[in-house]
């Protein structure tokens, strides 16, 4: 059998002509011109012969061999093509599973029998346009013929190489120079990866960042998450595991790459975290280092999963800090106090590790900043937003403690169409809810409808975001300082946040 390229054109196998010209065969008439007899069809050609000129193009060449002529000649035969290379002697439906197969892994569609490769040889000719031996014949091709098939091509192999090796060294000087590249000198190539560097940070890190990935009826979702607890509880993204709260399956890939299923322990969408929990012991976690000491500037490594490629380490910097990050749908959106970072983040990162240079988890990543006109995610631009580790430390207890998890507020509704400095408390009821609730914190200070919102504890707030975003980087019952203008006066109000769950 063969196992050269259909689609290739016919290497030529290697043959060394004989000493002496072919004699008629004992027994056979020569022809009467003088010319030698002609020998039997079946060894006329060789294996990679071209077609021979016959009158008509496509007619089969005729069968002189006897009946009895031997096997070994039927390896001419050729399959048809299944798929980009065909080597093996198997039907061809076995090479079109095989190509099949492999297309639907990589994730890219397999060929349905219209695409160029599939069936691109018919079962009635050659790729080259010479007639296909009867399917009867097929069947007669035996062992013996393989091996000889087999040896008749290693003894063919061998002989080029010796013959070329023999032209090449009688040449001399036309042989190629010595292929041999440098070495590095012995002890010179030795790369120092102190306490501290990226290399050892990242080695630290990866073996306690997981991959993600939920199987909902709609699809898949993948993400990242950071070991949060030795007894198997695992900090992410509330968007990465939010069809786990409808029952999709979670499963949860460690470093070595053996998985466990997970389970849903909590989530909420007012700070896009979630805790997952696996039924493993032992864990190595991540240490939530204290966000409040990050500075603009530190060198910061984002550990993850992006685009599924697993333990994925990216460097930056700190790029910005307090950035009001609004992310997800507005029913659910969340609301973040964002560290803002340069290290590359793409989808697939949500839900990993912001370390910093002491191998402290800062931040969780979890949103990503978009062109204008863009509505979906397409990758990384430098503007990278983490949750940081703080808010994340008291949301993830809670979640943990009681499957939920609760977030402050002043009690106002705001007014999105205000232009101007500040935020402006909506003047009148919306959608039947009071503009300040009443007994609320900020009804108990003194806010009245339509009042102006200028800071929150010195934090200058421009847009209704940056306000959310400052309220809820505190914790219920937490005092803050807000400035308030009512008309033409400016006062100081000290509000109590008061405790809302998530979902109401």
């Amino acid at each position: 059998m063969t196992d050269e390229n259909p689609f290739a054109p016919p290497t030529p196998r290697a043959a060394v002509p004989p000493a002496n010209e072919p004699t008629p065969a004992a027994g056979r008439p020569s022809d009467p011109t003088g010319a030698p007899a002609q020998p039997p069809a079946a060894a006329e050609q060789p294996t990679e012969q071209l077609p021979p000129q016959h009158p008509a193009p496509h007619q089969p060449a005729p069968h002189h061999a006897a009946p009895h002529q031997p096997a070994r000649h039927q390896p001419t035969q050729q399959l048809p093509a299944t798929g980009y290379l065909t080597t093996l002697p198997a039907p061809s439906t076995a090479g079109h599973d095989a190509h099949s197969g492999a297309a639907a892994h990589s994730g890219t569609a397999s060929h349905d029998g219209t695409g160029p490769h599939d069936g691109a040889t018919p079962h009635g000719t050659t790729p080259y346009g010479t007639a296909q031996p009867p399917r009867s014949r097929r069947g007669r091709l035996g062992a013996g013929a393989v091996s000889a098939v087999v040896l008749l091509g290693l003894l063919a192999g061998a002989g080029g190489g010796v013959g070329a090796y023999a032209l090449l060294d009688s040449r001399g000087s036309a042989r190629p120079a010595d292929a041999a590249l440098p070495q590095p000198a012995s002890g010179t190539s030795q790369v120092e990866r102190p306490e501290g560097s990226v290399a050892a940070i990242a080695a630290a890190a990866l073996p306690s960042v997981v991959s993600i990935e939920v199987r909902a009826p709609q699809g898949v979702a993948t993400g990242s998450g950071m070991i949060l607890k030795s007894e198997g509880y695992i900090l992410t993204n509330n968007h990465v595991v939010a069809e786990a709260a409808s029952g999709a399956d979670v499963t949860v890939t460690f470093s070595d790459g053996h998985e466990q299923p997970a389970e849903l322990v909590g989530a909420t969408p007012d700070y896009d975290l979630a805790v997952i929990r696996v039924e493993e012991t032992g864990l190595e976690p991540l240490v939530l280092g204290d966000s409040d000491d990050v500075v603009v500037g530190d060198s910061v490594l984002a550990v993850g999963s992006p685009l599924g490629l697993e333990a994925t380490v990216t460097t930056g910097i700190v790029s910005a800090l307090h950035r009001p990050v609004k992310a997800g749908e507005s029913a659910e959106a969340a609301f973040i106090d964002a560290i803002q970072t340069d290290a590359a983040i793409n989808p697939g990162n949500s839900g990993g590790p912001l370390v910093n240079s002491a191998g402290e988890v800062i931040g969780i990543n979890s949103a990503i900043a978009q062109g204008p006109g863009t509505t979906t995610a397409t990758g990384n631009i430098g503007l990278g937003f983490a949750i940081p580790s703080n808010q994340a430390r008291h949301t993830a207890e809670q979640l943990i403690e009681t499957g939920t998890a609760t977030f402050p507020i002043i009690g106002v509704l705001l007014d999105p169409s205000y232009q101007g400095e500040g935020v402006q408390v909506s003047k009148e009821a919306q959608q039947g809810a009071p503009a300040v609730t009443p007994d609320g914190p900020a009804d108990q200070a003194g806010i009245k409808p339509g009042d102006v919102i200028l800071s929150v504890d010195g934090r200058p707030v421009s847009v209704a975001d940056e306000l959310i975003v400052a309220i809820r980087a505190k914790a219920p019952g937490d005092p803050v300082t807000l400035q308030v203008r009512s008309g033409k006066n400016e006062r100081e109000i000290r509000v109590v946040l008061e405790e809302r769950s998530s979902g109401q």
